[in-house]
């Protein structure tokens, strides 16, 4: 009982907020290197510092989106204009590269000091699905997606993974358009009405459905069940483990 229904033979799960409990890392990150830079940019020009929401504006700006299409989504929404830069760009210049190795420099750290958890209830999903012989793949805008599925001790329940890196080599667009999603499944062999989707974040879930998969699930962490349908879920539960006992 997996909670999929028949016809499903594969299943692609995000990374941040599905399987692991990183998001809170990405989160505290995004505060972090947003509220350094907007606090010397409002000293600068004598403007109130408005701090980045860890709620609002992570959800609405940067959840599920590569990092550099975060950075810009959110510097756009607050009416600021800075160099694109490149990818050389250090971590301290301020341009949206800068920013957002910046960004990822705090990621790391916090990585490196402990930071990874596994949930529960979707390790033992996940089980279930490799005993029940579906195909596995995580899909992750994340860089470091490696490094997360090693610390969190699940990296050997998988059989292909589609992160950062192989966004930028193959140059897949981000969330919430789906060649992520697209990728997996055909590194799975997989056509997509063959797989399933499972997504925390509203621009995931809305890639789910953009690319025609059989089945998107949207795992509700953050109390956002009715956005989650409405940008495309079939069912939406708080947990994967739910998916267990609930009828195809």
């Amino acid at each position: 009982m997996l909670g999929l229904p028949t016809g499903v033979r594969g299943c692609l799960f995000d990374l941040d907020g599905v399987l692991t409990r990183t998001a809170q890392v990405h989160d505290a990150a995004w505060k972090e290197m947003f509220d350094a830079f907007l606090r010397e940019r409002s000293a600068r020009e004598g403007q109130p510092f408005v701090p980045f929401d860890p709620v609002s504006d992570y959800d609405e700006y940067v959840d599920g989106k590569p990092r550099l299409d975060g950075t810009r989504s959110f510097l756009a929404a607050r009416g600021i204009i800075l160099p694109e830069g490149g990818s050389d760009d250090p971590p301290d210049a301020e341009t949206v590269h800068g920013l957002a190795r910046r960004k990822n420099e705090i990621v790391k750290r916090r990585i490196a000091s402990g930071g990874v958890e596994a949930y529960d209830g979707s390790v033992r999903y996940v089980r279930a699905v490799r005993d029940a012989g579906l195909r596995r793949a995580v899909v992750s805008s994340s860089r470091n997606c490696h490094d997360v599925l090693v610390a969190a001790g699940i990296d050997d329940l998988f059989e292909a993974r589609i992160d950062g890196v192989v966004a930028e080599r193959e140059q897949l667009r981000g969330k919430p358009a789906p060649d992520g999603f697209l990728a997996g499944a055909r590194a799975l062999g997989l056509d997509p009405g063959a797989a399933a989707v499972f997504e925390d974040a509203l621009a995931g879930v809305a890639a789910g459905r953009a690319g025609g998969f059989g089945f998107v699930v949207g795992v509700d962490r953050a109390g956002q069940a009715d956005a989650l349908r409405e940008h495309g879920a079939d069912v939406v539960v708080s947990d994967l483990a739910e998916l267990l006992d609930r009828p195809a």
